[in-house]
């Protein structure tokens, strides 16, 4: 979390702290955070009133159209499980909700689809297990409080997913909105350079956590630790690659994932291994110079087209294999389609023309530490228009929270967590001293958050009827199972 600094025994003693709120761009910050209120008082956040022309199964069928047409069915199978899975496929009906309530005006880059399953730990590059954001497909500036009213209805929806009845998922609600509020509030506190450090170090929290934590949560805690650090990328290899003939080829696991030498029958194979050459050797030069060097040590030997996540599928996801110089472990990448993003027609457009590029340059704004590996290209497919990726290791002690495994304690402690994860995010883009003082020092802002929320899972429970209803009648073609 944000350092917290105080004089050491070397410095002048006649030295005076400057008094931070005096300065003037502090005090303007201020009032601009206050003014926002005239736009939208903080009690209007809890406001939602569905728009009479909404169509969000419209929307979802139009984005099918820039997506793998074959693919596009697993994406609503998916999506149909419960309302959780498809709140987590639907964040551009969302964006189209939000783009019609009272916005403060106070933006920050934001990650655009902020539920919280798209947190979660992972390695930095000084192998440390660290917990931030972890999607940002989706990521544009707009104003803070989107995210923050994403984040808090997937807490309401994700509870009465496992349960929780309208007391504790409102605690689970309130704990959230709150440590994003208390968060920015210490973060417009610190300085810059504070914020910018600022970072939740899994170890060091559970050795300066452990003596007030019960035994069982520890050594719970340690078991979630070891099994992030056992998903990397020797686990990965040994789970989507086997060797034949002294050579490591991808397993066939279709539709989940599919070596390019079985998509013969749609691709024209020699094509595709040039196309991503291509891609790979491309997109080394958008990495600094030092791990450009690093990515060079290795070469393409292996392709296959994967199906992740929920609301990603259908976009083009190749995943490959690189083998190092030294002849020691290979490398998994993941080269994913970066398209437009879902908040792009309320937020406006990106700056970036390359997609891949917005994606990267929000991920490296917004996280703490990024992955060395990540970088963009623009490439053109066999037989297709160019299109944009972005291009990460496929795993690297990546670990999510198994929320059907969470009580409401766990679930009240995470939404914390992620409550202070995204208050740094956005502490790092925004103007965090007009955030704060807009949130201020009242809990105004958390109720009303935690109203949305609940009001908001009343609809997704609605769309994702109306996404059953349309599979039902053949508007929408669903595959199930996968």
């Amino acid at each position: 979390m944000a350092a917290r600094t105080k004089p050491g025994p070397s410095e002048r003693d006649d030295y005076k702290t400057p008094d931070l709120g005096a300065h003037p761009a502090r005090k303007q910050s201020a009032a601009t955070g206050k003014g926002a209120r005239q736009l939208a008082p903080l009690a209007s956040h809890r406001e939602f009133s569905p728009a009479a022309s909404r169509d969000p199964i419209g929307l979802l069928l139009g984005q099918a159209e820039s997506r793998v047409p074959e693919l596009v069915p697993a994406r609503y199978g998916r999506m149909l499980v419960s309302p959780f899975t498809y709140y987590r496929g639907a964040a551009l009906p969302m964006a189209a909700d939000l783009a019609g309530t009272r916005s403060s005006g106070l933006q920050v880059q934001l990650c655009g689809d902020a539920h919280l399953s798209n947190f979660g730990a992972f390695a930095s590059p000084e192998r440390r297990l660290v917990f931030d954001l972890n999607d940002f497909d989706e990521t544009l500036p707009g104003p803070f409080e989107w995210d923050v009213k994403r984040l808090v209805a997937s807490m309401a929806v994700a509870g009465r997913d496992i349960g929780l009845g309208t007391r504790k998922r409102r605690r689970v609600a309130l704990a959230t909105a709150a440590a994003y509020r208390s968060a920015m509030r210490e973060f417009a506190g610190s300085s810059i350079l504070n914020v910018w450090y600022a970072r939740f170090d899994v170890e060091d929290a559970l050795a300066r956590l452990k003596s007030d934590m019960p035994k069982k949560a520890v050594r719970r805690t340690k078991a979630q630790m070891a099994k992030a650090r056992r998903r990397d990328s020797t686990q990965a290899l040994a789970k989507l690659t086997t060797v034949r003939g002294g050579r490591r080829r991808f397993i066939s696991d279709p539709p989940l994932i599919v070596p390019v030498e079985e998509l013969a029958g749609d691709l024209d194979v020699d094509a595709v291994y040039k196309f991503i050459r291509g891609l790979s050797a491309g997109y080394t030069k958008t990495l600094p110079d030092y791990r450009r060097r690093l990515a060079e040590r290795f070469t393409l030997t292996g392709v296959a087209r994967k199906v992740v996540g929920v609301g990603s599928v259908g976009t083009e996801t190749w995943v490959l294999l690189m083998e190092p110089d030294d002849g020691f472990e290979p490398l998994l990448l993941q080269a994913k389609q970066a398209q437009r993003s879902a908040l792009a027609e309320y937020a406006g457009e990106s700056e970036y023309r390359n997609q891949g590029e917005r994606v990267v340059a929000g991920q490296h704004l917004m996280q703490a530490v990024s992955d060395i590996f990540l970088g963009w290209r623009r490439a053109t497919p066999p037989g297709r228009s160019s299109a944009d990726y972005y291009i990460r290791q496929l795993r690297d002690w990546k670990y999510s929270v198994d929320i059907e495994a969470m009580n409401a304690a766990a679930m009240t402690a995470y939404g914390r967590l992620c409550g202070w994860t995204l208050a740094r995010a956005h502490a790092r883009s925004g103007d965090r001293s007009a955030i704060a003082a807009y949130l201020g020092g009242s809990a105004k802002f958390d109720q009303a958050v935690a109203d949305f929320g609940e009001t908001y899972a009343d609809q997704a429970e609605r769309d994702h009827a109306a996404l059953a209803d349309a599979i039902a009648s053949g508007r929408v073609q669903a595959q199930t199972g996968i």
